[in-house]
């Protein structure tokens, strides 16, 4: 399935890992990879900002440990390193990502047109 891989950075302690966590662009990324239960294309990963922006939030959330880029059939992906981050510090990731599904959910309800609470609109 991939063809190449990076060697992922060790989980970081839990006050990086948060503040990686701490941006909603960021924290909707983690969202959908957590939903997604597997590898998903980078574009699929965020709809209001450009690429080079998303590509900062990538670079933050692999230095924290976060997730892995991986190249599947020519395409550069992200998975979410939940194995890992529930080694390294446990019960973290999953209330996280619960709640994140939650404000999405309410979210969805309150008509915001698919922008995460706090990004910046267009």
């Amino acid at each position: 399935m991939s063809d190449a891989n990076e060697q992922a950075p060790p989980v970081a302690p839990l006050p990086t890992v948060l503040a990686a966590l701490q941006d909603p662009v960021r924290l909707e990324m983690v969202r959908r990879l957590s939903n997604a239960g597997d590898a998903v294309r980078c574009a699929a990963l965020y709809e209001v900002i450009n690429k080079s922006t998303a590509t900062h939030h990538f670079k933050i959330l692999r230095e924290a440990g976060v997730i892995e880029r991986l190249l599947i059939d020519g395409q550069t992906c992200q998975r979410l390193r939940t194995e890992d981050l529930d080694r390294a510090l446990p019960g973290v990731l999953a209330p996280i990502v619960d709640a994140a599904n939650r404000a999405d959910a309410d979210r969805i309800d309150a008509g915001s047109n698919g922008y995460p609470a706090g990004a910046p609109r267009r």
